[in-house]
């Protein structure tokens, strides 16, 4: 990142600004030298150059468009009316509260303190929620993802609904209610330190391989249902659904700690409080909702305690599995 200063100021003036505030200004550019410059030649100068000075209006918006064409992000702050094709043109147009109203409508943002750290904590700000939205979208999508195939499989060899509607809505209720605590969700600084584009391809894959692993432990749970607990027969669909209602469940929601950081869950990254509280309270109404009289009405039944142990080595596989498929698309700079 560098600051350039581009004034319609006289350049004696401009030059002793940037002397007492630290910025070099043995490359200058007049706004006349500008004027006989071809968009190409004034795109190679401007890289270099740190002050511009005795410029017109559009001799800034044609700085601007050349630095942009050498694929830069442009930001510009200005409060003048001369500003205002500035403004308007740059990537980022900054303006002050006390600008002329033709500054301020050009602007993208308005500062309403003297300071531009305000601008700074705007930025880290956006960068943390758009980390949370991203988040959020690889989540749900990974989710949905595994999910597809675990019905899809069940359908073909279980001889009865593996879910029930009811309670497949109440376990997407019960799952979205657990991520609406995202947003409060605390974001690693490595995340925030640099811009991070919107990358469909580093999704996809991450759907891809995330995904399938939800996948590979609702088959477990499919295959104790079936031949450790005999749930073959048609009276025994409650029993099947229940085990895979609470299983699905308590990966979905635990599984966020996960996918929320690059980093190893709970011991080299924590979620917020909100976000740990919202967890613990969904996963706890998934285990105790069979035994509470909701349970017969959404169709559950009481599991055998047999199931809670093997729910607890299926839910630790599920997590080293996760950790282990994420640490290799790191590795492989692929998300």
């Amino acid at each position: 990142m560098s600051v350039k200063v581009v004034t319609g100021d006289n350049d004696l003036v401009a030059r002793k600004v940037c002397s007492e505030v630290g910025l070099l200004t043995e490359h200058t550019l007049l706004g006349v030298q500008i004027e006989e410059m071809t968009n190409e030649e004034l795109a190679e100068s401007a890289e270099r150059t740190t002050l511009f000075a005795r410029v017109s209006p559009a001799h800034k918006q044609r700085i601007i468009h050349a630095l942009q064409s050498r694929r830069h992000t442009v930001g510009f702050i200005g409060d003048g009316i001369n500003d205002a094709p500035a403004l308007r043109a740059a990537d980022v147009g900054v303006s002050v509260d006390t600008a002329v109203d033709i500054a301020k409508e050009s602007a993208d943002l308005i500062l309403l303190e003297k300071s531009l750290l305000v601008l700074e904590e705007g930025v880290l700000e956006g960068r943390k929620v758009f980390a949370n939205i991203l988040k959020y979208i690889g989540m749900g999508a990974s989710s949905s993802f595994g999910n597809m195939f675990s019905v899809l499989g069940a359908s073909i060899f279980v001889p009865y609904l593996p879910m029930t509607p009811i309670q497949i809505l109440t376990n997407n209720l019960l799952y979205d209610v657990s991520q609406t605590a995202i947003p409060t969700d605390e974001v690693d600084p490595e995340e925030i330190a640099k811009p991070r584009p919107w990358d469909m391809g580093s999704l996809a894959k991450f759907i891809l391989f995330i995904g399938p692993c939800s996948s590979i432990f609702d088959y477990t749970t499919f295959l104790i249902m079936l031949y450790v607990f005999k749930a073959w027969a048609a009276d025994k669909a409650a029993l099947f659904q229940t085990g895979w209602f609470v299983e699905s469940l308590l990966t979905q929601t635990l599984i966020i700690h996960v996918i929320r950081t690059r980093k190893m869950p709970f011991l080299q990254s924590r979620a917020s409080g909100s976000l740990i509280a919202m967890t613990a309270v969904i996963m706890s109404v998934g285990v105790l909702i069979p035994f509470t009289p909701i349970g017969p009405y959404l169709g559950f039944t009481t599991l055998p305690p047999l199931y809670w142990l093997l729910l607890a080595l299926t839910l630790l596989a599920y997590m080293l599995l996760t950790q282990g498929v994420k640490t290799w698309l790191i590795r492989r700079a692929w998300v």
